[in-house]
């Protein structure tokens, strides 16, 4: 595991358990799961190895939530179609495989494979036959069953946009709104965990726990150069902000230039990617918005929070913002 990327939030889920359900092929030992223990020291991490068989599976996971009542359960791939599955809980869903019959063959998964981690039983190998294929495609239809509001609203999908794998962003939206990109592929690592699941993570954990951030609010015109690069330490200081606080991105609303707006939504996505999902706001009166910091070039003496000059001689750039921000210490 790339531990460069480990980062560890003691404060987010503390007390809690999460559950992990992993993909095909895979156990209880994935490398996922102590990805999500080191990064949630103070959260309880639960897995367990899946039968093959998909009715069994599911069967062990309702039984395994009903005794366990995780307060989170995160499920990639196959195990992100499981854990849709699973209604009555918070979910994350990366790249969940909702087509898994299709995509066992249309990725030659028939024959014989080999466990990409060890197993508590000791089995290496495994033989996915036609008859199991089929039992997936069956167990799939399952799924999106009987979704209501309160469902749509305790389970998000996150999808890798370099996944050559599963390709069901489209099909999750049709059914769920809390649908967000990443930036990665199918298997995630350090890196794609930390700026895309654990951003989703701290959404989850703020709403029960009933948790209000301090807001900031970041004038878009400050995110970039004027060749559309990132500014030096731009992305550092947002990702450093988005602990602490609920960060905005302001973007000026041309009604007659929906192209500008396009182009700055691309923007936000290339750059910001996950945390910046649901958190852009089209204005063009800052002044009228509730908060507490506005990051501008020029800030509205009328804004009720705290002004923050960007470009000024005391935030010339965002390295001063960060040590402001550092001084405040999440106030």
């Amino acid at each position: 595991m790339e531990n460069q990327y480990i980062k560890q939030f003691p404060d987010l889920m503390r007390g809690k358990r999460i559950m992990y359900v992993h993909g095909f092929g895979s156990s209880a030992q994935s490398g996922t799961v102590r990805r999500i223990a080191e990064t949630f020291p103070s959260a309880e991490v639960i897995a367990y190895d899946l039968p093959l068989h998909p009715e069994e599976a599911l069967a062990l996971l309702r039984e395994k939530t009903d005794a366990e009542k995780p307060d989170l359960i995160i499920g990639t791939s196959m195990g992100g179609m499981y854990a849709e599955m699973l209604r009555g809980y918070d979910r994350i869903l990366v790249n969940p495989a909702f087509e898994m019959g299709e995509t066992m063959t249309s990725h030659g998964m028939a024959g014989k494979q080999t466990f990409q981690n060890p197993r508590q039983d000791g089995v290496q190998e495994f033989i996915v036959t036609k008859a199991m294929i089929k039992e997936y495609k069956e167990i799939t239809t399952q799924c999106f069953q009987g979704i209501t509001p309160e469902e749509q609203g305790r389970v998000f999908g996150l999808f890798g946009d370099k996944d050559p794998v599963v390709h069901t962003f489209d099909l999750f939206r049709s059914h769920y709104a809390q649908a967000a990109r990443f930036h990665g592929e199918h298997r995630m690592t350090d890196e794609s965990f930390l700026n895309g699941v654990v951003p989703v993570i701290r959404w989850i954990d703020d709403r029960q726990e009933h948790r209000e951030r301090p807001i900031v609010y970041i004038d878009f015109a400050t995110l970039r150069d004027d060749y559309g690069k990132d500014r030096s330490s731009m992305r550092k200081a947002y990702r450093m902000l988005i602990e602490t606080y609920e960060v905005y991105i302001l973007v000026p609303a041309p009604t007659n230039e929906p192209e500008r707006l396009a182009e700055a939504n691309s923007w936000i996505e290339e750059y910001l990617s996950t945390p910046a999902w649901n958190h852009v706001v089209y204005t063009n009166q800052p002044r009228l918005l509730y908060g507490d910091y506005l990051i501008s070039a020029a800030p509205d003496d009328a804004f009720m929070g705290t002004g923050i000059p960007f470009g000024s001689d005391e935030f010339k750039t965002w390295e001063e913002i960060i040590t402001y921000f550092e001084r405040l210490g999440g106030q």
